[in-house]
């Protein structure tokens, strides 16, 4: 369904691929002729209402949904079902928006967020999560899918809102109540891939590029004959987010995985669409690319050749706090085994800045020029989706480490000069795992992805005897939430450091505030502490199973972990595994 108000224009498509097509609507046929460009139109169809409909290229019989669907009732296989976004009346009127500069994000999966996985029911905890000192909420992907759950990463119809999830309606519901509670929306947005399962694109156009493939499957045509029209239908999609739907910001999928040799790259494109947005409605518009480049490029504005996005996210990070609290060294996390390496992330930002890159064979990344970045350009984090479930058996970091391991990595990620995100339940220490699910109705396609994600794991040295297999529902069932664990014990004691730690980031202006020039860390190796220091405020931690006592370290305490950290006149005692926060 495109995205023109004319209604005699709302069922074209573009399809240059075919040389005929018939629309199917509410059960009649519809003979679509040629508007040029590669676009297709029926001017004889349904004005008005909600009507069923698919497409029958040449002599075919079974119809196909609209690569622009708003709504797939029967799932990605079926006949698409029209929406109209401006029948709902927003109430968010006087939202201002909110910057990423000094905002918490919360990162969620709809179907596990909850027990019944719906946007209502997560709607239902925006309370909670403003109680926990959250800005943005995160949501994974929730466009069309095929089968009733999914990670969302295998995507098909762009435009849609999974039904499972309670369809496009409910998601502006979903993002109205969010407003309302003073929380932006940021969605996770996948344009690299398609899913293997209802990709009906290639019927229609050059949408793809066969034989030029990147981890998923064939690469998105972004710079090719007929490319004009498929960002066209990428940009679209975002700015249907933006402006209807309302969204405060989209979190790009694997930009690495674009394959773009145009003047002007895509991400040039989304910067200058935010930027847009961001005029026409007075609010901001936050554009996050998830990028291991390490390319700071992404970051700079366009007036010196920059894309000018808002954020990337930054793996370095994660891989630095992951090592440092865990001591697991394989696979990509070799090259960070090092309170060193942790030291260099938490001054310029990345870790790999140009240099070599074990994992990789090769060196990697470039430096941050510190005049032209913020260090909350940066989104980090010491869990997330793909860190957890991309694991053997999606365990995350509560399942194995102490509270005390727990409370080092919440204090990092809080107080590092970057943009924090926690993926959910990482407040609470939850036990539960998050697994990676798929429910594809095709027994080969289930197959080939469980021995795909076994195969994935050599490299890591994990024993792909444990790994789960991601079709069996109970996959599914085992990584939702179990909420009752977060008033219990140690997971209501964490979730008290959280929520401790998000409200000392929002009253103290140096923690969030400040500059790369404005941060300096020491530490030890051979003794195992770090202090990072932000101006007046310093936050000091012990990684060792000793406690150490700092000289010239003391100041007026403002947060520690363990009770057993303090000030000692002019020294720090530091506990086994604790962190203390002073003002000096």
């Amino acid at each position: 369904m495109t995205t023109t108000a004319n209604a005699s224009q709302r069922f074209d498509i573009w399809a240059p691929d075919v040389s005929a097509i018939t629309l199917l609507a509410g059960g009649s046929e519809y003979p679509m002729s040629q508007r040029g460009g590669g676009w297709w139109t029926a001017p004889a169809a349904p004005a008005d209402g909600d009507v069923d409909y698919g497409y029958l290229p040449g002599t075919d019989t079974t119809p196909l949904p609209d690569p622009r669907s708003r709504r797939q009732p029967a799932g990605v296989h079926s006949l698409s079902r029209t929406f109209d976004p401006s029948a709902h009346e927003w109430a968010d009127g006087n939202w201002p928006g909110r910057e990423l500069r000094g905002a918490v994000i919360y990162e969620l999966h709809i179907g596990t967020f909850t027990p019944e996985g719906t946007l209502e029911a997560a709607a239902g905890k925006l309370g909670y999560l403003k109680e926990l000192g959250i800005d943005f909420v995160e949501l994974l992907p929730v466009n069309g899918f095929n089968g009733t759950h999914n990670w969302g990463y295998d995507g098909v119809l762009w435009y849609t809102v999974h039904e499972g999830y309670g369809g496009p309606a409910a998601y502006q519901r979903f993002v109205d109540a969010a407003h309302a509670a003073g929380l932006g929306v940021i969605q996770d947005v996948v344009y690299n891939h398609l899913g293997p399962s209802g990709n009906y694109l290639p019927r229609f156009g050059p949408y793809l590029k066969s034989g030029e493939g990147n981890t998923w499957g064939d690469s998105v045509n972004l710079d090719g004959g007929g490319s004009d029209e498929v960002r066209h239908y990428i940009l679209d999609n975002a700015a249907m987010w933006l402006r209807d739907y309302h969204v405060d910001g989209l979190r790009i999928d694997a930009v690495h995985a674009f394959k773009d040799e145009r003047a002007v790259h895509l991400l040039e494109d989304f910067g200058a669409l935010g930027d847009a947005v961001s005029a026409e409605t007075g609010r901001p518009v936050s554009m996050i690319a998830e990028s291991d480049l390490n390319n700071p490029r992404l970051l700079y504005p366009r007036d010196v050749n920059g894309y000018g996005l808002e954020g990337q996210w930054s793996d370095d990070f994660h891989h630095a706090v992951h090592v440092n609290i865990s001591g697991e060294t394989e696979g990509y996390y070799s090259d960070f085994d090092s309170l060193g390496a942790l030291a260099k992330v938490l001054r310029t930002g990345f870790f790999h800045d140009g240099s070599y890159s074990s994992f990789r064979g090769r060196h990697h990344g470039r430096p941050i020029n510190t005049g032209l970045v913020h260090p909350a350009a940066l989104v980090v984090c010491s869990q997330n989706h793909d860190q957890i479930g991309n694991r053997a058996t999606g365990d995350r970091l509560s399942q194995s480490l102490s509270y005390g391991q727990l409370a080092l990595a919440a204090v990092l990620t809080l107080t590092s000069p970057f943009t924090p995100m926690l993926f959910m339940g990482e407040e609470y220490g939850a036990t539960t795992p998050w697994q990676f699910f798929t429910s594809h109705p095709e027994p080969e396609l289930g197959k080939a992805t469980a021995e795909g994600r076994i195969k994935e794991f050599e490299r890591m040295g994990w024993d792909p005897a444990v790994v789960p297999d991601p079709q069996d529902p109970e996959t599914f069932r085992r990584s939702k939430l179990n909420w009752d664990e977060a008033a219990e014990g140690d997971h209501a004691r964490l979730l008290d450091l959280y929520r401790s730690l998000t409200a000392l980031r929002r009253s103290t202006p140096e923690l969030a505030g400040l500059g790369f020039t404005d941060t300096a860390v020491d530490y030890s190796e051979e003794e195992g502490w770090l202090r990072l220091r932000r101006g007046d405020v310093h936050v000091v931690l012990n990684f060792s199973e000793q406690a150490i006592k700092l000289d010239n370290a003391g100041g007026t305490l403002l947060l520690s972990t363990d009770e057993a950290t303090r000030p000692d006149g002019a020294s720090l005692v530091v506990a086994p595994w604790s962190a203390a926060i002073l003002r000096v």
